[in-house]
């Protein structure tokens, strides 16, 4: 009985002991769902009001990583975020973009909702964040370009979704009528970029999703001009 009594009292110890180490681990652990904790050492040292702040996720971050001459001589800022949805974005909206004080916002955002990285949205949710986060910029003085989901008819990541080209069509009408209703400038990544699929070429894309250089080679000019128009 006594060697039952031990046993039994040293697995409660063990079990303890591994509760606290976990919520140790958990009180330490500064990561946050929105990964506010990404951009802010850089946030901290913007001195000069951007011209634009690109707010999106990996195609973006891609874009700042990959040509960062293109952000550096037109004082633009990235701060796109790799696999992030909409509500990510709405969420680190405050001190990503509003903080900074740009003269303009640029939003590419919605494809990773669609692909489900943080479980099903409706299409209409989907909508709803971007134009909140048009309605935060606007509301700080901050003008807005609203851009297009770009084109892709799979998910590497997720192919039991199967084809999303529609889904993409669907969330960019709604978010073109938005532009249109309100007044804001729309890019159409899509239309520039699309094959007869309604997918993006592999002379654009090496995975159907993210842009090569080539890729972005025709978003440069496109977003450059609507930037100038609104940041005279």
């Amino acid at each position: 009985m006594k060697k039952i009594f031990r046993t039994a009292l040293f697995a409660g110890a063990m079990l303890l002991s591994l509760n606290l180490s976990a919520q140790q681990n958990n009180n330490n652990d500064k990561r946050t769902w929105a990964n506010y904790e990404r951009y802010a050492p850089a946030n901290a040292q913007v001195t000069t009001r951007p011209t634009a702040v690109f707010m999106g996720n990996s195609i973006t971050d891609n874009w700042a990583r990959m040509h960062a001459e293109f952000f550096t001589q037109n004082n633009y800022v990235g701060r796109g975020i790799s696999g992030q949805v909409t509500a990510q974005m709405l969420a680190r909206f405050q001190a990503d973009v509003i903080a900074l004080n740009p003269k303009v916002v640029t939003i590419l955002a919605g494809t990773n909702d669609i692909a489900r990285n943080q479980q099903y949205i409706d299409v209409e949710n989907i909508a709803q964040n971007v134009y909140s986060m048009c309605e935060l910029a606007k509301a700080h003085k901050i003008k807005v370009i609203i851009c297009s989901v770009l084109p892709a008819n799979k998910y590497g990541w997720r192919p039991e979704l199967g084809d999303p080209s529609q889904i993409i069509i669907e969330l960019n009408k709604k978010l073109e009528a938005y532009a249109k209703a309100h007044k804001i400038p729309y890019v159409d990544f899509h239309a520039a970029m699309k094959d007869n699929t309604n997918g993006l070429p592999e002379s654009l894309s090496k995975d159907g999703v993210h842009p090569t250089l080539e890729g972005y080679a025709i978003m440069e000019p496109m977003i450059v001009k609507a930037i100038k128009k609104l940041a005279k």
